[in-house]
């Protein structure tokens, strides 16, 4: 498990007005929760967000590129998480602003699989 850093610390502390933010332990990096619904993570210390179709477009204007990782087969994965635009991190309300649009990934996310079980 990865000792948490105080980057990790700084920002939690920063999305704390948006609802209960616990940190998971994930794959070296970390998953950010809020009010239980996964909605960030960390990878060597960059935060990104849960994006999906109602999301992407603010994102893609912003020709921000989503976290994409190696498997072990060589193979490069693409993940629906995208960094915040650099200058966000020096205004904690837009850090809160572009984490609203991961937590509201997260909601469709959730209220999607419930209505696919139905």
């Amino acid at each position: 498990m990865p000792a948490k850093s105080e980057y990790l610390e700084w920002l939690v502390e920063q999305l704390a007005p948006l609802g209960h933010i616990r940190v998971k332990s994930m794959f070296g990096g970390y998953g950010l929760y809020c009010d239980e619904v996964f909605f960030a993570l960390i990878a060597d210390d960059v935060f990104y967000v849960k994006v999906d179709d109602t999301s992407r477009p603010r994102f893609e204007v912003e020709q921000l590129q989503p976290f994409m990782y190696r498997m072990k087969d060589g193979c490069q994965q693409t993940m629906s998480y995208y960094p915040l635009p650099e200058n966000t991190l020096e205004d904690p309300e837009a850090i809160r602003d572009w984490s609203r649009e991961g937590i509201g990934a997260g909601l469709r996310a959730v209220a999607s699989k419930s209505k696919k079980k139905k």
